[in-house]
């Protein structure tokens, strides 16, 4: 039996509507020069800013300030190298800032945009914001370090 119309739209151009207006998870587009270009309803929910607060604004937007040269230096890195351990399967988990300034959690993978020539033009990041779970996992480090049961407690993070 032929598929339907919308069997075969629904392979294609809806799954990616629908996956870019989820206010599920961030997805947050940016050119090679950081500047954020695509800026889904998850971002606004997990950041707080609006698209057109966001669109065209740097992604120092979300970064924390103390965090920003490693990130600059690392980005510039995938640029010039097309590598990063972040778009095969690992998760990077690091703190980013929100609109009314407060810090979160967040773990994210990156998805490199390659132009006609293959070189990147861009990077796509889908980010996840993991505020209550890591807040949680550091409580219990603490309550364990406070009973002498970690490993090794004085390796504990605060």
């Amino acid at each position: 039996m032929p598929a339907a119309p919308d069997d075969a739209r629904l392979a294609g151009a809806a799954i990616a509507d629908a996956v870019l207006a989820s206010p599920a998870d961030a997805i947050v587009a940016a050119d090679r020069e950081g500047v954020i270009r695509f800026w889904n309803p998850g971002a606004v929910r997990i950041f707080g800013f609006s698209r057109a607060e966001a669109e065209g604004a740097s992604l120092d937007l979300i970064i924390p300030e103390r965090l920003r040269k490693r990130h600059w230096d690392g980005w510039q890195h995938v640029i010039e190298t097309g590598v990063t351990r972040y778009g095969s399967g690992d998760v990077l988990a690091v703190p980013a800032i929100t609109r009314d300034g407060r810090q979160i959690s967040v773990e994210f993978t990156i998805i490199l945009v390659r132009g006609q020539d293959h070189a990147i033009i861009g990077m796509v990041a889908v980010l996840r914001d993991v505020t209550a779970r890591f807040e949680e996992t550091r409580r219990l480090r603490r309550e364990l370090a406070g009973r002498g049961n970690a490993p090794d407690a004085a390796k504990v993070r605060e």
